[in-house]
């Protein structure tokens, strides 16, 4: 995909998300997530979704004080409390619902003690 094409037969079989871009945390917890049977060092995660290695960790450093993955040097995973998982993505949904309706520049004043919370 990133030659800027694909296949006709991949653009038809593709659901109607699944080109849409994500950012960077996004791709680390979702990559975390399908892989919840392992933990990973951040320099694999970069290698495989082609990030920097610096990137990832600093990523992965802002998730861990959110409780969404854990740490044990030199390795990495999702968290293993679903239920906090699940309250994260809800609220990702919600920014994005928020920023598509209002604009990222308005989103702070959407935002509700409990959103803070799940931060």
């Amino acid at each position: 995909m990133s030659s800027g094409n694909i296949g006709i037969d991949e653009f038809e079989n593709a659901d109607d998300d699944a080109f849409e871009e994500r950012n960077n945390t996004e791709r680390i917890v979702s990559f975390l997530d399908k892989n919840d049977d392992r933990a990973w060092k951040a320099a694999v995660i970069a290698k495989r979704l082609d990030l920097e290695a610096d990137t990832v960790s600093a990523i992965l450093s802002r998730l861990k004080e959110r409780g969404i993955v854990r740490h044990k040097r030199p390795y990495w995973a999702i968290t293993d409390d679903k239920e906090r998982l699940q309250s994260a993505y809800r609220l990702h949904q919600y920014h994005e619902a928020a920023d598509e309706q209002y604009g990222a520049e308005h989103l702070e004043e959407l935002q509700t003690d409990e959103m803070e919370n799940v931060q």
